[in-house]
């Protein structure tokens, strides 16, 4: 079952990737990428050779994302997708790397508003030609597409957890 560590920990970077890509282009993160991620937690766990009670601790951690997300999302602070994501990210982080998960997205998501409001200053013509995601990006007051902020915080804290350390040496 170890051998399939590294294979079943691949899952979460390759979502974050196909789901940040996809937020940047539509907006929007599909459900089945969060229900890939949470398939995959309980067998890439195991595989790590997690113990059963630090299994339901870093399940634990994803329903309190689940909660926190929730409650953004009730605000309008978050969109679903993004709240759906985050959750599913969670249990991969687990307490070891949860700090490192919301303090990497947070800076993340604070270089995305910069970046933002640099794009949203630019002159009209610059703003208004391009594909469809950087006329939206630099809608003025428009939405950010925060799932790259998420995506990016798993990506950088990942190798911290123990399902990355497990599967990709630590």
């Amino acid at each position: 079952m170890e051998a399939l560590s590294p294979v079943l920990a691949a899952i979460l970077p390759l979502i974050a990737v196909a789901a940040a890509v996809h937020d940047v282009a539509t907006y929007r993160i599909p459900n089945w990428m969060s229900v890939v991620l949470l398939a995959a937690f309980i067998p890439a766990a195991l595989a790590a050779g997690l113990e059963p009670r630090l299994i339901a601790i870093d399940a634990l951690v994803g329903l309190a994302a689940l909660l926190v997300g929730m409650g953004l999302f009730a605000g309008n602070l978050l969109g679903g997708g993004d709240a759906k994501i985050m959750a599913a990210m969670a249990p991969f982080m687990g307490l070891a790397a949860l700090t490192e998960f919301v303090l990497f997205t947070a800076v993340a998501g604070g270089l995305l508003a910069l970046f933002a409001l640099v794009v949203r200053r630019l002159p009209e013509r610059l703003r208004t030609r391009g594909p469809g995601w950087w006329r939206r990006l630099a809608e003025p007051r428009g939405p950010l597409p925060y799932g790259v902020a998420i995506c990016a915080g798993a990506l950088v804290a990942f190798p911290a957890s123990r399902i990355g350390l497990a599967a990709f040496g630590g």
